[in-house]
């Protein structure tokens, strides 16, 4: 699969030429798309995967289409869609008697929610299993029950939310708060004059003092270990991981590209490989550290 795949530019023009080039690779009828997995699983059939990525991009770019409501380029989302897509190719068995789409679409999906869930900042949103239900869930079933407004679920609505999405009602009150976007907190709770402001109801959560020290140790911790593990890489790898990983306005794939003169896919295997090496070296480093402590409570 070395061969590369049409790029797509930024912007609105960018998208409809590259939805345009896409259009030419023809859709394979069900031998041919069998024969020529088979060469590729069996061959290492190069050009074989290649014939199999590029007549299914339009399904990743239709695909695609269904994320643009997270505020991030589509042009990434279908490049991370791709990289679904690749992945899915490379694991495709022709004789379980099912089309590569098929099989494709949940490559192709995941790898989009991963790209979106790691663009989003961990604030804003959690990892839990049901967290991801909702976020990618949330929207669809709030207009199925008409719940369109932007502000606030009444009860009733939290709790058919909760329920066709089996998640706590309290997790569907957060994630809708998150996802609606900031509210001022000198907002009236109600229309009427005297409803009071939210910021009147706020409660003090603050932390104490002890646990606000302890997540300051912990947190200079994990800054010194990624620290030291970002020796692991050579300086592209440093300079792409940083950028597209640790920036808080990460470098597009296009942009880093340009700089080191190679493909954005090559772009983007570089930063997958780095992040695994740094993953890899953060935890040897964890384990280390915890060997001496491990030792004193068993002596």
């Amino acid at each position: 699969m070395a061969q590369s795949l049409p790029a797509i530019a930024s912007g609105e023009a960018g998208l409809s030429r590259y939805l345009d080039e896409i259009r030419k690779f023809p859709m394979l009828e069900p031998q041919q798309e069998y024969m020529l997995a088979k060469a590729y699983l069996e061959h290492d059939d190069s050009d074989a995967a290649h014939k199999l990525v590029t007549s299914h991009l339009r399904l990743v770019a239709k695909i695609a289409m269904g994320y643009r409501g997270y505020g991030l380029p589509i042009s990434e989302v279908i490049s991370e869609g791709n990289v679904g897509l690749m992945q899915a190719v490379k694991r495709f068995d022709p004789e379980k008697g099912f089309r590569l789409a098929t099989y494709a679409m949940w490559w192709i999906k995941a790898a989009i929610q991963e790209y979106i869930l790691r663009s989003w900042s961990l604030v804003k949103l959690g990892t839990t299993a049901n967290q991801k239900r909702l976020f990618f869930n949330l929207r669809k079933v709030k207009s199925s029950i008409q719940a369109l407004d932007d502000g606030d679920l009444r009860p009733d609505q939290v709790t058919q939310i909760a329920t066709k999405l089996n998640v706590p009602e309290a997790d569907v009150i957060s994630m809708n708060r998150r996802l609606s976007g900031d509210s001022s907190l000198n907002a009236p709770i109600r229309q009427e004059a005297d409803s009071g402001e939210w910021q009147d109801w706020l409660v003090d959560e603050s932390t104490t003092a002890e646990e606000v020290l302890a997540e300051n140790e912990e947190l200079d911790t994990r800054r010194a270990l990624l620290k030291d593990a970002l020796g692991v890489l050579n300086e592209r790898e440093k300079r792409i991981f940083e950028q597209r990983r640790l920036a808080e306005e990460p470098m597009t794939l296009e942009a880093l590209s340009e700089e080191f003169g190679v493909s954005r896919e090559r772009v983007r295997q570089i930063e997958v490989r780095a992040f695994e090496k740094v993953q890899k070296a953060v935890v040897r480093a964890a384990r280390e550290m915890e060997r001496p402590t491990a030792e004193i409570a068993a002596s």
